[in-house]
């Protein structure tokens, strides 16, 4: 069996290491935001800013059923790493095997649940007035996609554990660049409208599973699985939904944001303010790309190498990882603090949207530099199988200080106290996550450094 690649990540040098991981991952989350974010402008541009509302309804739902293939990918993938770098080839194909099977059982029965309680779950989620007619229209459409979605999500993960960076960027590509071009064709020639924008998503998805269909199938994959490691292992799902569940809950408690976000601004400011929060949240997709590729790349190093008991390596790459992030999140912010007008003047020429949306990406940003420790931290005790302190730690900036900050600032400040209370988390779950990863560090790892 071909090793040579996973075994990279044993032997070269940190830095360099990091870099080549992080540097492919960088550039997938990039084209994919901005998917996210070309995909808002054209909708805006060509549908209208009502449009905008509208998918920004529908996002939340979508990425949670994304989600659950992420989190079976991101819990799968730790094992895979530790396994991998174990020489323990037979437990990382019968994760893969288990990975598949409980994506499948997943994702197609939440999509039924989802398609029969359309209308409810719009409501739900903000789509009142006249946002709920084109809301509805993507949201059926885009549903159909999304099982596809969290099969690719499910592969990229898979395929940076193996140690194979540049096929899980291109896993990454495909559905942006594809959703790009068929926006073009199904909105702007076709005039499809809502429905259009829906099916390019739809479509892209579906792009990017058959990639990562056909890269598992290749002479590039070390993970040839059979039939039976599709039958699912009871130790192996439990340690796939322990870890798996740190990425859940993330995205859920993202989607519950979403969904307060939403009610709460329509109350506020009406359908402007909820286009401002959708402006301002593709920004926070897409503008902290770098920070979240180096995130991605610094999970296999530290996986493999905890697996492997490289624990000098292990704590290099922590400090490595923090202080690439830093820097980056660092250049990101003045980036954003300088121009926030010209960045919303490129999603929409309403001058209501034009006069909101820069004071809040300034409120939301503020905190910017300091992410790096929070993200890193968190993602350490998930790339080594602490599942528990991995979990607090990814929970604790929006579901232990941002929600209940927006549900109390506002009473106080109005629509300014919404945007306030982004940095405030920040800043609360970057103390905490320092906390915890520093005594982890001196406990846990320093002492099993020969």
């Amino acid at each position: 069996m071909a090793k040579v690649s996973s075994e990279e990540l044993g032997n070269q040098p940190i830095g360099q290491l990091l870099i080549k991981q992080a540097v492919p991952a960088s550039i997938g989350v990039l084209v994919m935001s901005l998917n996210v974010v070309v995909d808002t402008i054209f909708v805006g541009q060509w549908i209208g800013a009502i449009a905008i509302a509208a998918i920004n309804i529908v996002l939340p739902v979508s990425f949670f059923i994304a989600a659950l293939g992420m989190s079976v990918g991101v819990g799968g993938a730790s094992i895979i790493s530790r396994a991998l770098g174990a020489s323990n080839y037979e437990k990382a194909l019968k994760t893969f095997g288990n990975q598949i099977t409980l994506v499948l059982v997943l994702t197609t029965s939440i999509v039924a649940l989802g398609l029969f309680f359309a209308d409810d779950i719009i409501l739900l989620f903000g789509g009142k007035g006249e946002i709920f007619a084109p809301a509805k229209v993507y949201y059926k459409i885009v549903l159909y996609g999304i099982p596809m979605l969290a099969f690719s999500m499910l592969g990229n993960n898979v395929i940076r554990a193996e140690g194979k960076p540049k096929f899980g960027m291109y896993a990454m590509m495909i559905p942006s660049i594809g959703n790009l071009l068929l926006d073009y064709i199904f909105i702007n020639l076709l005039g499809y409208g809502m429905a259009g924008a829906a099916w390019a998503t739809t479509i892209s998805y579906s792009c990017s599973f058959l990639f990562v269909v056909w890269f598992f199938n290749s002479k590039h994959s070390e993970l040839k699985i059979s039939l039976s490691h599709f039958g699912l292992d009871l130790s192996i799902v439990k340690e796939i939904a322990a870890l798996g569940f740190v990425t859940l809950a993330r995205q859920a408690v993202v989607s519950v944001t979403y969904l307060f976000m939403n009610n709460i601004l329509f109350n506020l400011g009406g359908a402007t303010s909820v286009t401002a929060y959708a402006i301002v949240g593709r920004m926070l997709m897409f503008a902290l790309f770098p920070v979240l590729g180096v995130t991605q790349g610094f999970l296999p190093i530290a996986g493999f190498n905890y697996g492997a008991k490289n624990y000098e390596r292990v704590r290099e790459s922590i400090n490595i990882a923090i202080k690439y992030a830093a820097i980056l999140a660092s250049v990101i912010f003045v980036v954003l603090m300088l121009f926030p007008e010209a960045i919303t003047r490129v999603f929409t020429s309403d001058l209501d949207v034009i006069r909101q949306t820069p004071s809040a990406m300034r409120w939301v940003f503020a905190a910017t530099p300091i992410i790096a420790l929070q993200l890193i931290g968190a993602a350490y005790f998930q790339a080594i199988g602490k599942a528990t302190p991995a979990l607090l730690l990814t929970l604790s900036r929006q579901g232990f200080f941002f929600i209940p900050l927006i549900l109390i600032l506002p009473k106080f400040y109005g629509e300014i106290g919404v945007w306030m209370s982004f940095p405030i988390a920040d800043v609360l779950a970057t103390i905490v996550t320092g906390y915890f990863l520093n005594r982890e560090i001196r406990k846990n790892l320093i002492n099993k450094i020969v």
